[in-house]
């Protein structure tokens, strides 16, 4: 794994720091999240019709949705920079895989996954320091292969920096965070907004991309 940058290391440290603490906050469970749902199903099933393949979820800290993953039928990986993450990952689902690294320096082959998820992963990255990430993510994906971006929608202004518990985070307009994958060398395969839900303070949003040929 290359080294990571100064935001990175700073935001992995804030992790380790209140892991524990932050894995019992209380959030909507995905059993609630009749939307989220159906984007992590769709996902799936996309994977699952261009034939499989494993899929990493990026940033993926005490494993939920890596678990849901699981349990939608995928051969699924989780990575997170954040070592007390992925300890309390591995205590919490010892059947699954999970790996410290960092989601733009991935130890997988070229072209060798099925699909890549970063639920809100990419949200603590610098904007000037975004790009890298997806061109990642394409460079792991198979031709073909799915990528499932969920994150804080900025409502109609610019990317705006927030309070995150953590870490400062970033809310992106939906077209702005589009036209950037796009860049990289996605093809938008469909996207889903919703409101915010009682305890959430901005409305989600949620993008399916198609790594090119």
């Amino acid at each position: 794994m290359t080294e990571p940058s100064f935001h990175q290391r700073a935001t992995a440290d804030a992790y380790d720091a209140v892991a524990v603490l932050y894995s019992e906050l209380p959030r909507p469970d995905l059993d609630s999240l009749a939307l989220d749902r159906a984007v992590l199903a769709a996902f799936a099933e996309t994977v699952r019709a261009d034939g499989g393949g494993t899929v990493v979820e990026v940033g993926c800290g005490p494993g939920p949705v890596t678990a849901r993953l699981r349990d939608l039928g995928l051969d699924v990986l989780g990575v997170d920079l954040s070592p007390v993450m992925i300890d309390l990952a591995r205590a919490t689902y010892p059947d699954l895989r999970f790996e410290v690294g960092s989601m733009d320096a991935l130890d997988v082959a070229d072209g060798a996954l099925g699909g890549v998820v970063a639920w809100y992963s990419v949200i603590h990255a610098p904007p000037r320091e975004l790009a890298p990430y997806f061109a990642e993510f394409r460079r792991v994906l198979a031709p073909g292969g799915t990528l499932l971006l969920a994150f804080f929608e900025s409502e109609g202004d610019p990317v705006t920096a927030f309070d995150h518990k953590v870490a400062t985070a970033y809310r992106w307009p939906i077209d702005d965070l589009a036209r950037l994958a796009g860049d990289a060398g996605f093809t938008e395969v469909g996207r889903m907004l919703r409101e915010p839900t009682e305890g959430e303070r901005f409305r989600r949003g949620h993008l399916l991309m198609r790594a090119g040929h």
